[in-house]
């Protein structure tokens, strides 16, 4: 395997270009889309490659689980550095596995409260709470996919700025936002260099609700209008992967944004730009770090293998 087992820890670095200029150039759909394929890619080549190296650690610990042959110097000689390294990553693979587990509970805990908050109400699309803390927030699952708003955000806002905020929810569960966030959030559990996309991520799947909120009320200000009054009141959203109108976030931009024209459409960037060169070096280092993560694969299955007697 040599160093490229290695690789697929630091490639993400090669995506951190696209996920600043995503977020200015492209149209929010594509953004979201193409950075949590890059960025769920690259999380789980290298949690393969993190944990292809700790089974070398693993097998030089005395009274160890696996296959004496496993600690063979053949096995050794496949990782550099084995024994700093592959010790290093037991705890750094524990640590993944602990915070994504953390998180994946924590997020389910939340929805599970939520519903069960929500189960004496009528089983209709909007769930309004009377409740004097504002908040607005798109719920998914259950019997059907909700939109919990608190009467005191309603109070804040215009009967205009009212239809922006349910068609700014209705759109996050339209387009399934939850799924990303959780996406990247794991991700960038999984590989620290992944942070950056996941705040691009944060900022892009609110800016397609955005645009899918000014297409569906016809007035691009009045969304614009119900943002800023949102993000001045409301707390926000009770988790990081559910989505809502006053994410935190860049919300002057969100405004300034909406106040300008409709972005363009694009399934790709041009190529000789600066996001379309950014876009090509982020697809490049996700390909190479698959590549990487099945060789490295791959080489350990047969060097274990010759290793293993029968």
């Amino acid at each position: 395997m040599g160093v490229f087992v290695f690789l697929p820890l630091v490639l993400p670095l090669t995506a951190w270009p696209i996920a600043r200029l995503a977020e200015q150039h492209l149209h929010p759909r594509t953004a979201t889309r193409l950075l949590t394929v890059v960025a769920a890619v690259m999380a789980l080549c290298s949690t393969v490659c993190l944990a292809l190296v700790m089974v070398v650690g693993t097998a030089q610990l005395p009274g160890n689980p696996l296959p004496d042959g496993w600690s063979d110097p053949e096995v050794r000689a496949a990782v550099p550095y084995d024994e700093i390294v592959g010790k290093a990553a037991i705890p750094a693979l524990c640590a993944v596995v602990s915070a994504s587990a953390r998180a994946l509970w924590r997020h389910g805990r939340v929805r599970r409260r939520a519903h069960r908050a929500l189960s004496g109400l009528p089983d209709t699309g909007v769930a309004v709470l009377p409740d004097d803390v504002p908040y607005a927030y798109a719920l998914p699952g259950g019997r059907r996919d909700r939109v919990v708003v608190s009467t005191a955000l309603l109070d804040c806002l215009e009967p205009g700025e009212r239809r922006a905020l349910f068609a700014h929810e209705r759109a996050h569960l339209a387009a399934g936002h939850h799924r990303f966030l959780l996406a990247v959030r794991l991700a960038a559990l999984a590989n620290p260099f992944l942070r950056p996309l996941r705040t691009a991520v944060s900022y892009t799947a609110e800016r397609w609700a955005d645009e899918a909120a000014a297409r569906t009320v016809g007035d691009r200000r009045a969304v614009a209008t119900a943002i800023g009054k949102a993000a001045l009141v409301s707390r926000g959203t009770p988790v990081a992967t559910l989505a809502g109108l006053a994410a935190p976030g860049p919300v002057p931009r969100r405004v300034a944004a909406l106040l300008g024209p409709a972005p363009a459409v694009r399934t790709w960037p041009p190529v000789f730009t600066s996001v379309g060169l950014a876009a090509w070096a982020a697809a490049a280092g996700t390909a190479v770090s698959a590549m990487s993560s099945a060789n490295a694969a791959v080489t350990m299955f047969l060097i274990l293998r010759a290793a293993t007697p029968f």
